[in-house]
């Protein structure tokens, strides 16, 4: 496993790597590497010559009142964690070398991010969709892995994708749980023992709205309401939004008649907590292996 912290090198690594006609497997992330991180390198090494992890906490994508400088940390665990997911190259760039000048040209997100977290968290998806840009040049991969507990971030980068014809495949990975269900996130370390005992019933309330649809109901008001209903029985979050939305482009709906999202944000004392489920107009899961 090789240690890249420049972009030049990157770059004439992954011309290199094209030259010689390997595929490339490209995981983008923000480090604090857990088990969601490391299922998508499986499968980014399962399925291609060479694997990319590019480790870099974006400042563009936090709001003014957001947590960049507690957003958490741990060099060494990244670095063993991309060792056992035998890696080849982890690029571990600093901010002046991602962004050495302020931008002259800027990319704006105009549909599918103004719903769900968009909606509270303006310009950070103007901010993801930067850095994306800047990573896919500098890594030239084959395919990219997203984790699907981010289905807007997914989205998103769908568009940038398909609208500027990145010569590249987006590979969609279903959220990583703990065994109750709770789905598996950096920030999880944040919650006090009775949060964490109550932040598994976001999934399930998901699960709830989603039952409805299994058993006939289209209504979009009585499937989100069930969702609520079920948050604030079950634990002492304060929610964000419950919204159910077209897939992938995130367009409002009064009857479920194609795939959906169902999404939720709840907010707990030290940490927000978001995970959906997506599926068909009969309830049936449309990413699960």
């Amino acid at each position: 496993m090789k240690i890249i912290t420049t972009i030049e090198e990157m770059q004439q690594i992954a011309l290199q790597l094209k030259r010689d006609e390997r595929s490339i497997g490209y995981v983008p992330t923000m480090g604090y590497l857990h088990e969601g991180h490391q299922k998508l390198m499986k499968e980014a090494r399962a399925n291609n010559d060479v694997v990319i992890v590019s480790i870099f906490v974006n400042p563009l994508q936090f709001g003014p009142n957001e947590d960049l400088d507690r957003y958490p940390r741990d060099e060494e665990h990244d670095r063993a964690v991309t060792q056992q997911e035998k890696v080849d190259y982890v690029f571990f760039p600093s901010v002046e070398e991602m962004y050495p000048e302020s931008h002259a040209i800027q990319l704006r997100v105009v549909e599918r991010s103004n719903v769900l977290c968009g909606k509270s968290r303006e310009g950070h998806f103007d901010g993801v969709v930067t850095v994306l840009t800047k990573l896919f040049h500098i890594t030239m991969p084959d395919r990219v892995y997203f984790g699907l507990k981010d289905a807007q971030q997914v989205a998103v980068v769908d568009a940038l994708v398909k609208n500027y014809n990145f010569p590249l495949e987006i590979i969609p990975i279903p959220t990583v749980r703990e065994e109750d269900g709770l789905a598996k996130s950096s920030r999880n370390v944040y919650l006090s023992v009775e949060e964490r005992n109550e932040a598994k019933y976001i999934y399930q309330a998901l699960e709830e709205g989603r039952q409805l649809v299994v058993n006939g109901e289209t209504s979009k008001d009585k499937i989100v309401e069930k969702v609520i209903q079920f948050i604030n029985e079950k634990t002492r979050g304060k929610i964000d939004y419950v919204e159910l939305l077209t897939y992938p482009n995130l367009k409002p709906i009064d009857q479920v008649s194609e795939r959906v999202i169902l999404a939720t944000a709840v907010y707990f004392e030290k940490a927000r907590l978001i995970d959906n489920l997506i599926f068909d107009e009969n309830g049936e899961l449309t990413f699960h292996h």
